[in-house]
């Protein structure tokens, strides 16, 4: 279990995503509304485990914690972003979900480059 503040943080942006994650894929299967709750469910599902593993695993390399504080704004911003749109049939802003995304692949992009040139902080 994580007890760096750090570690703690990262793991708790983990629990809503996963929460919020199951709550849009029951909310797509039930109601049938699938345009932006399964892509809310399947981004918050797939990347609230990978920050958990990075968390609880991953050596402190502030590479490595720069990829997973990129990876946790990225994936928040996205789901957030179709949440909204799904509630309210408003954008949180122009270009949310695009931006969200752009920043989960940079955020993966950095993790590669830190497993390659990581360094202890």
């Amino acid at each position: 279990m994580p007890t760096d503040v750090f570690s703690r943080v990262i793991l708790a942006v983990a629990a809503v995503l996963g929460a919020a994650g199951v709550a849009a894929a029951a909310g797509a299967t039930h109601t049938g509304d699938q345009p932006l709750l399964g892509p809310l469910a399947l981004i918050a599902l797939t990347h609230a485990p990978a920050l958990i593993a990075l968390a609880a695993y991953a050596p402190p390399f502030r590479l490595m914690r720069s990829a997973m504080v990129v990876i946790a704004f990225g994936a928040v911003l996205f789901s957030a972003d179709l949440a909204m749109r799904h509630f309210t049939g408003v954008s949180l802003f122009p270009y949310a979900a695009p931006i969200g995304g752009t920043t989960l692949i940079v955020g993966w992009l950095i993790l590669a480059v830190s497993a390659v040139v990581g360094r202890q902080s």
